[in-house]
């Protein structure tokens, strides 16, 4: 089971720096830097989930494996004619950034669920659920916050909200399906949620729009009552000026 929780873990971890070098070259970095986004991206979500299982130090540091992928793989992505060859157009570059990250989340999400069983929790879905889905985003929204971007977690599609449904269908499945196929059930839940959204444009509504006609009375009210105190200030005014001076 060891063995394949890290393969999974591998895969993802390739995925997600793919996604981190990406972001990097895109943002301008130099070669130091595309590099530690890689990283970040790829063990970012696994030290947060270490963090809150208190399992310290984080397995990145205990299993250099995780980094070094995350190292090699940014590193294949500079040289100049595999780059050429990945990113032709910019339809490549929104496809691989796409299916690489989804990858990375539904991996992820199902390596923190397995993580959770590890530690002894196996009966808290409601933990399960969320240390999935914070392994799954967490070295995605690191990525974005080290290099200034608006979290794509916020602002993109289904984003953690599918690594919630892939994490409550995995979870609710553990026992039924036995780990190793729960797990996977988990990623390919995530995984086809997060095309269906990109295909179909699947988005949470923005909060702005959502309380659009709640923020539209606010606001007129608010007018109304700066309409209301300037016409007191100026009938005092008026009253003032008219009355006869001692």
């Amino acid at each position: 089971m060891e063995k394949y929780v890290l393969a999974l873990e591998l895969i993802g971890t390739v995925a997600f720096a793919l996604s981190g070098v990406l972001v990097g070259i895109k943002k301008n970095l130099d070669l130091f830097g595309v590099v530690m986004v890689g990283v970040i991206a790829a063990c970012g979500g696994g030290i947060l989930r270490d963090a809150f299982l208190g399992q310290l130090p984080p397995v990145m540091f205990q299993k250099p494996i995780y980094a070094l992928t995350a190292v090699i793989v940014s590193c294949i992505m500079l040289i100049p004619k595999v780059y050429r060859f990945a990113m032709k157009n910019q339809r490549a570059y929104d496809l691989t950034m796409l299916l690489s990250d989804s990858v990375g989340v539904g991996l992820f999400t199902a390596a923190g669920m397995s993580a959770v069983v590890a530690a002894g929790h196996g009966d808290n879905l409601f933990l399960m659920v969320f240390i999935g889905t914070l392994t799954g985003v967490g070295g995605g929204l690191l990525r974005d916050l080290v290099t200034q971007t608006l979290p794509y977690i916020f602002t993109k599609h289904f984003y953690a909200c599918a690594c919630i449904i892939g994490a409550l269908v995995g979870g609710l499945l553990w026992d039924v399906l036995g780990q190793q196929t729960a797990m996977l059930v988990c990623a390919a839940v995530v995984f086809i949620v997060r095309l269906l959204a990109a295909r179909f444009r699947w988005k949470m509504p923005k909060a702005e729009k959502w309380l659009s006609k709640e923020i539209a009375e606010l606001e007129a009210e608010k007018e109304a009552e700066e309409a209301k105190e300037a016409a007191l200030e100026k009938e005092e005014e008026q009253a003032i000026a008219s009355s006869p001076s001692e």
